[in-house]
């Protein structure tokens, strides 16, 4: 069985590899199985060198046509598919994404299989080969930033403004480093009186939402809870020398739209038009909100424009700053998040009163932080961490024979889950697709 490891070239910021030499070579010399690599090239180069791969005992070549199974992070472009070939990959299909219909109708004609990474998942439905913890950290990162630059444009002295993007830092740990610093400088100085009660608040609470808020807690924070965020500007005994964080869960984002009804997460899951959204009592009680849920269209939104504008309406700029949009659903939850942002150019203000936006950090209305590819500004622990989730599920091809029409049955239920289609047919549950596809 060979395995053959893509190089990826999506976007000029992707440096990312789904296995990292250490475990090809475990894979090897374990499990048998052969690896071509294709060489990652200068623009950008892959975060482990190709000779790191050679040294693990992987081939290097361009063509992967004779390889059994291709693996990769983002999309595959649609020219790239081989005649029954077998793909793992981030498709980004299951939500009918319109931008990726042609490269899965390009797969389904070449009679290919293709897995997908985001529904590798155990029999409880939690996923177990993400980035998402990553997507957190750098989302996290580049929010702080974001917030000392508007900071500064408003004249506001503030202890984030030292703080750089994500992937501005030599790795996670001097980033980490930086940020401690800053934490230490508030819990001596002190934030703005302009500023107190600073609040950051996280809409969800997984591994996105968790890897955030470990960043946001090398700083000195307090704890809230959503209830005690709507009285806590009326306190007087507010602290200068800490950031409030507050974590909001479903039964927070949305209300039964039946008064007397009360809120069931399961039944939020099932009937999600009986809820709408409950998030504007929140809203204007936060400086930074941290968007990490997963949301789909049937689903409410967090944030509307319409909400927003009501909010900066007034001649008094309300207190939020930043929307730090780790989801980035383009028009989704987060509905001022109008256009994802890359690492060079990562934020914009929209202007709620005339609905548009432009990039940077100065004007009316909230800073966008909308960076649709956040794990690649943190590629060589992101990588590590991946490739460690991804490695067992990988030693599982060397025993298979991928043209039987049997194979599915050998693969492990959670490999299994994650077969959109196979031989060029789309598979259960996911054949919905296929009306996406012939629109």
């Amino acid at each position: 069985m060979i395995i053959g490891i893509r190089r990826e070239d999506k976007n000029p910021w992707e440096r990312r590899t789904p296995l990292i030499p250490e475990d090809v070579a475990n894979l090897i010399q374990q499990r048998g199985l052969q690896f071509r690599v294709q060489p990652s090239g200068s623009a950008p180069a892959r975060i482990f060198p190709d000779q790191a791969y050679a040294d693990a005992g992987a081939e290097i070549g361009e063509d992967l046509t004779p390889c059994d199974v291709v693996v990769g992070v983002k999309e595959i472009p649609p020219d790239s598919f081989r005649e029954g070939g077998t793909y793992l990959f981030f498709s980004h299909t299951i939500k009918c994404q319109p931008y990726n219909m042609p490269m899965l109708k390009a797969l389904l004609e070449k009679r290919a299989t293709l897995l997908d990474y985001e529904l590798i998942a155990d029999d409880r439905g939690r996923r177990l080969v993400f980035f998402g913890e990553y997507a957190g950290l750098a989302g996290m990162i580049d929010s702080l930033s974001a917030l000392g630059r508007r900071l500064d444009v408003e004249g506001i002295p503030n202890p984030f403004a030292p703080i750089r993007m994500a992937h501005e830092y030599a790795d996670l740990g001097a980033a980490q480093e930086a940020i401690t610093r800053q934490g230490a400088l508030l819990n001596g100085g002190g934030l703005d009186e302009r500023l107190t009660p600073l609040v950051v608040g996280f809409a969800g609470y997984g591994n996105v939402s968790r890897g955030a808020q470990s960043i946001l807690n090398l700083m000195p924070t307090i704890s809230i809870t959503p209830e005690d965020l709507l009285t806590l500007r009326d306190r007087d005994d507010l602290s200068r020398h800490h950031i409030y964080q507050v974590v909001f869960k479903e039964e927070h984002l949305v209300k039964p739209r039946a008064a007397e009804d009360g809120f069931e997460l399961q039944d939020y899951y099932d009937h999600p038009e009986r809820y709408i959204s409950d998030f504007d009592r929140f809203a204007p009680h936060l400086n930074v909100l941290i968007n990490a849920i997963y949301w789909t269209e049937k689903y409410p939104r967090l944030i509307t424009i319409d909400a927003l504008r009501r909010l900066f309406e007034g001649e008094t700029p309300p207190h939020l700053r930043v929307v730090g949009d780790i989801s980035c659903d383009i028009g989704g939850s987060i509905e001022c998040t109008i256009k994802a942002t890359t690492s060079d150019a990562p934020c914009y203000v929209f202007d709620p009163a005339k609905g548009r936006a432009h990039d940077g950090y100065e004007g009316r209305g909230p800073v966008v932080m909308a960076v649709d590819n956040l794990p690649c500004e943190l590629p060589r622990e992101a990588s590590e961490h991946f490739s460690r989730s991804l490695r067992d599920f990988m030693g599982e091809f060397a025993a298979l024979d991928l043209t039987s029409a049997g194979v599915l049955k050998e693969l492990s239920a959670p490999l299994r889950k994650s077969v959109i289609a196979f031989q060029g047919q789309l598979l259960e549950p996911y054949r919905y697709i296929g009306e996406c596809l012939d629109s």
